[in-house]
Order: structure tokens, then sequence, then C-alpha cells
């Protein structure tokens, strides 16, 4: 578990390079990022989208930790800290998910910048990232049903309802491509 005054440590040869939108810059996390980021995934207007929804405040702090230690470490995926004016108003994922056999975005914004047009800027950079960096010729969602202010956003750029998937809770997942054009 990491926490407040638990050293961690950056592997700058295994960081995604950094990605800038009119507004926002996305970059590799610091361990200065910590508490912005537990806040984050803490505020439970976001976290009940993100993986399984809100989970103790040591869980996040792990996850943050795992980002240095297994992420950036061993070079898995792209994940970024997200920023606006230098400070840390979300977080981005790119990576390859056997849940929808390719390559799928993952991405939160802070509820203070929700509405702005920033979330549309941010998946656009995202789905960008992934076919212009990494050559993928079609990009994946995966949003939980209710999710209506993701699922508009995604529609709204090109990503197309493919199918539903039951959870375990019996929520529903949809799951939306959108192929490089």
């Amino acid at each position: 578990m990491t926490g407040p005054g638990r050293r961690l440590r950056r592997a700058p040869d295994t960081c995604p390079p950094p990605l800038r939108t009119a507004r926002l810059l996305l970059d590799a996390y610091t361990p200065k990022d910590e508490e912005d980021f537990v806040a984050l995934f803490q505020d439970t207007r976001v976290s009940r989208w993100m993986g399984d929804g809100p989970a103790a405040e040591a869980d996040h702090r792990a996850l943050f930790g795992r980002i240095f230690t297994k992420v950036y470490a061993r070079d898995l995926f792209d994940v970024w800290a997200v920023r606006r004016g230098g400070r840390l108003v979300g977080h981005a994922e790119i990576k390859r998910t056997d849940a929808v056999d390719g390559h799928e975005i993952v991405y939160a914004l802070a509820p203070e910048v929700w509405g702005s047009g920033l979330g549309t800027e941010l998946a656009e950079a995202l789905v960008g990232y992934g076919f212009d960096r990494l050559g993928l010729t079609e990009v994946h969602a995966t949003v939980a049903a209710e999710n209506e202010a993701s699922l508009r956003l995604l529609g709204r750029i090109g990503f197309a309802h493919v199918r539903d998937v039951e959870e375990d809770d019996g929520g529903l997942t949809r799951v939306l491509t959108r192929p490089a054009r």
C-alpha cells in the first residue's frame, strides 16, 4: 500500500508520451499526484462508473502505487494524468483487454469540469492516439448502460453500440466500437 510518506519512483523510460489538446495535458503521473488521484477516485460521482464501483481509500492508494510498480515499470499499457492549467482533473488509459478483444479507452474527469466539453476532447485524444500512435484499426469503450452522458458523448464522436454484457451483479455494460476512418 502507498500513502503519504511512502516514496514511489517514476519509471521515465516506460511512461507514455505526453498528449496535448486545446485545453488539456495528458502526461505521466508523478508521486505528487497521489492525493489528487485518490480524491478523484474517492468521489462516488466518478467511481460509480469506474471498474467495480466505489472502493476503500486504501484500495485507491494501492491502485495509484501499481501505476508505478507495474504499469509504468513493466510498460503494460498507457495511463496518463489529465491536467488542465497544471491541476489534475482526470485520469486516462488505453489498453488491450480481453473483454472487448482489442484496445479500450478508459477515462474519468472530476465533476467540477463535467459539461465543459473536456470529456469529448479527452476521448478524442485517446482515440487519436490509438489510431495514430498505436496503429489500431478500431478502438473500444465499455460503459454502464445507465451512464447516459458517456454513451451520448461516445456516440457523438463516432462510437457505435455493438453488444451488451450482463455483469455478475445483474447490471448491463454496453460495448461500443469506433473504427478508424
